[in-house]
């Protein structure tokens, strides 16, 4: 009711409703914020976004979910949970040359025990094929999201002018060759 503090357990700071609305609160308003800057650019079947009425419309359900935020500290810390995202984000599910036989035994390959140090840290496993195949589509991105080695300033279609810009603006020179 706002007339008394009501203090929290020891280690705890926010219910997880109030947090989910906090940041759906918080991710809209500056998403709006960004598209009335003109920061937000859409292509193809999405172009109509671009009408301020129609991107507000478009987030209308949005308002309406319910947001759950998981604020557990992370065992490792911060730094293991950005290397362990980095993984998914900037890299491609399996490359090639990581795998090694494809036969009726299944799918084997070379992968790498994070949790092991030195030369023991690589592995090699074997999966029945639909098991390959079915984990391999868990690193499969939803349509519409993109890994971030794609896009951005390190973008190929305009790597060399983004840093050109990027050096000019930082009065920076570019490396020796």
């Amino acid at each position: 009711d706002g007339s008394r503090w009501i203090s929290s357990r020891p280690a705890f700071l926010l219910p997880v409703r109030v947090l989910g609305k906090l940041f759906r609160r918080l991710f809209l308003t500056r998403l709006v914020a960004l598209h009335d800057a003109g920061q937000l650019a859409f292509f193809g079947s999405m172009a109509h976004l671009s009408a301020r009425q129609a991107f507000v419309r478009h987030l209308s359900p949005v308002r309406k979910k319910h947001w759950v935020v998981y604020a557990k500290a992370p065992f490792a810390g911060p730094e293991a949970v950005l290397a362990y995202l980095s993984r998914y984000t900037h890299r491609v599910a399996i490359s090639n040359r990581r795998l090694i036989r494809f036969d009726e035994a299944g799918v084997t390959f070379r992968y790498k025990d994070y949790r092991r140090d030195g030369t023991d840290r690589q592995q090699v496993m074997t999966l029945a094929t639909a098991e390959f195949i079915r984990r391999f589509l868990l690193h499969v991105l939803p349509r519409g999201f993109h890994r971030i080695r794609h896009y951005g300033l390190l973008a190929n279609s305009a790597r060399k002018t983004s840093l050109a810009r990027a050096r000019e603006l930082l009065n920076v020179a570019a490396p020796s060759e």
